[in-house]
């Protein structure tokens, strides 16, 4: 076993190495491929976008690799089983000490929110019944207009039952 380990490894040291040798080699060809005609700057501009063309492709090469993508793989599925590890341990950790779970916490604030809507539907109906009976009074008996007595008349009051789940 630890031998296939020590295989594995030696064999991705030698395409990483593999990968780097190409990109110097390049660089070398880019870099010796003008000719003594052209100014300074120019064979320095050259070098300078071999250098990067290499290293763009060689690092492509690299990220494409089975090897990263394989090593990559298995650090996002370790990272996933952690994360659900530490979730699943604080869960226990706050059972064990009888504090309120985020779906406990959830279920309250859902439950919260209804009844403040329930509250604000009752006050605004109050609020109309009150507008009419003021706006009734002001006027002459017998001259109320329909938008007047609609908004006399109370709204329904919509219930909201929630069960243990604080779902509708």
């Amino acid at each position: 076993m630890e031998g296939n380990n020590f295989e594995k490894t030696a064999e991705q040291a030698a395409a990483f190495q593999k990968i780097w040798a190409d990109s110097m080699t390049k660089i070398m060809q880019v870099a010796f491929a003008s000719g003594p005609s052209s100014p300074p700057p120019e064979v320095l501009k050259q070098i300078r976008s071999g250098i990067f063309g290499a290293l763009a492709q060689s690092w492509d090469e690299f990220m494409r690799s089975p090897q990263f993508l394989e090593a990559m793989k298995q650090w996002m599925d370790t990272a996933i089983n952690f994360r659900k590890m530490t979730n699943d341990f604080m869960g226990r950790v706050r059972n064990e000490m009888q504090a309120p779970s985020r779906d406990d916490v959830d279920t309250i604030m859902l439950t919260i929110r209804h009844m403040e809507k329930r509250v604000l539907d009752r006050v605004e109906a109050l609020e109309e019944q009150l507008h009419a009976m003021n706006g009734a009074s002001s006027r002459p008996a017998g001259r109320s207009t329909k938008a007047q007595a609609a908004r006399a008349r109370p709204r329904p009051s919509k219930k909201v039952s929630t069960n243990r789940k604080g779902k509708k």
